[in-house]
């Protein structure tokens, strides 16, 4: 059984997430209400020992960083972001440290982040934490531990201290957890659908494009950009949406190529793709303009002419969907 195999039919994959997040520490009494003002979701609803998912929007309700707030026992938070938007959230959040008991530290270079994934991490991680925590659950232990998936498998997250690092990876290893190669990992991350800041998004997305609905609160008080974002929920709807690609051919496609109707009209551009073993063909995530987001539509991918249907995110449901 190959590693892809281990993650999506058989155990758990070991994954290390370290060089691939970041990870920024925030505290202080103000911290819930300054953080509330620069995010999409509602950190007042945020309880001891969860997490949520949330955006830092621009003014213009465009992305800085997509990231992860984890809400520890004291009043204090920590925000795990992608490496390609770390420094863009960082800054964001550090020009507030002079305006009241709000304090940030990067504590990227003194962690990391160890990910297990598949239908059996569970059972590869029940002597270290409660494996019975809930979706967005954290766990209380030496350790930040929290149930997430970046496969549409089952996993659990853990940030540990970089001193830390090389006994976790024994334990792990020893449990049976089997170290996933970047290639399948990435292979596991099309196929569930995520997104991936600086591929799939960046600076000039708003929002609503990304699938990112999860990550904002439509309810909460004011925060940036909260004007245009639901103007866009409520008046009317994106011009284009991150949506699925299912080719019917196993040949490669790169990043950027064009969408087109079956009568040539550029609809669209492909922004990561990779071939699923579990599909037996070429995905792709895509942005496709509005007019052509039902699932099924018929399109046309890059040069060659690639036949391909519009399909609903993730591609593959896995063992994660049963842990809500």
């Amino acid at each position: 059984m190959n590693e892809y195999e281990i993650v999506r039919d058989g155990g758990a994959g070991l994954i290390d997430l370290s060089a691939a997040r970041g990870r920024i520490r925030v505290s202080g009494s103000e911290a819930t209400m300054f953080l509330n003002g620069l995010m999409t979701n509602d950190m007042k609803s945020l309880a001891a020992n969860r997490w949520m998912p949330s955006v830092f929007p621009t003014v213009q309700g465009r992305l800085i960083g997509v990231v992860r707030v984890i809400r520890g026992s004291e009043p204090s938070f920590l925000i795990d972001t992608e490496t390609a938007s770390h420094d863009a959230v960082l800054k964001t959040i550090s020009r507030f440290t002079m305006a009241g008991d709000f304090k940030v530290t990067d504590i990227t270079g003194s962690t990391a982040m160890i990910s297990v994934q598949g239908p059996k991490a569970s059972e590869y991680v029940v002597n270290l934490i409660d494996s019975t925590a809930p979706r967005y659950g954290v766990s209380e232990t030496d350790v930040v531990a929290l149930r997430a998936s970046h496969t549409g498998e089952d996993g659990f997250d853990f940030i540990v201290d970089t001193k830390a690092l090389d006994e976790l990876m024994k334990v792990l290893t020893n449990a049976g957890a089997v170290t996933v190669s970047a290639e399948d990992v990435e292979t596991l991350r099309i196929e569930a659908g995520i997104g991936s800041f600086g591929k799939d998004m960046d600076e000039t997305n708003v929002i609503t494009e990304a699938n990112l609905d999860d990550a904002v609160s439509f309810t909460k008080g004011c925060y940036i950009g909260q004007e245009i974002i639901a103007r866009i929920k409520y008046r009317g709807h994106v011009a284009k949406k991150l949506t699925g690609l299912t080719l019917e051919t196993n040949e490669t496609v790169a990043a950027g190529e064009a969408i087109k109707t079956v009568d040539g009209k550029e609809i669209g551009r492909v922004t990561s793709t990779t071939f699923s073993p579990a599909l037996n063909r070429t995905i792709a995530l895509a942005y496709v303009r509005y007019e052509h987001l039902a699932p099924g539509t018929d399109v046309l991918v890059g040069d060659a002419g690639f036949k391909a249907q519009v399909t609903e995110l993730p591609f593959v449901r896995g063992s994660w969907y049963e842990t809500a």
